[in-house]
């Protein structure tokens, strides 16, 4: 069906400047929205950065000011570019894909796809 990659995450001093990646593939029909969320133990998964198909963008309010994300192949690309982290960034942070999938030209249908995460650690 459809898989989902996030690459980049790591260790940063706050203040510091941090990059992910994700990639889209498969059956892919269709992609309606690619976004960015985090999640620490014992809270809930978060949004920080979305885009759409119509090139809406929405960030977390926590993120605003800071994070960039940017799109690169139609969807199947995105971009997180983060920028003066702080403590409060670290967490698993988890690219999520959502469209249209279809394999042999069957009828497309909906799906929703996470990556498996990868962690990001904002300390001195």
């Amino acid at each position: 069906q459809v898989q989902v990659v996030e690459s980049g995450g790591g260790l940063v001093q706050p203040g510091g400047s941090l990059s992910l990646a994700c990639e889209a593939s498969g059956s892919i029909f269709r992609i309606v929205a690619m976004g960015w969320y985090r999640q620490v133990p014992g809270q809930e998964r978060e949004l920080v950065a979305s885009v759409n198909s119509g090139v809406a963008i929405n960030y977390g309010n926590a993120v605003k000011g800071r994070f960039t994300i940017s799109r690169e192949n139609g969807l199947k690309r995105v971009y997180l570019q983060m920028k003066t982290l702080e403590p409060d960034d670290t967490g698993v942070y988890y690219c999520n894909s959502r469209g249209y999938f279809s394999r042999d030209g069957d009828v497309p249908r909906q799906y929703d796809a996470w990556g498996q995460g990868t962690q990001v650690t904002v300390s001195s």
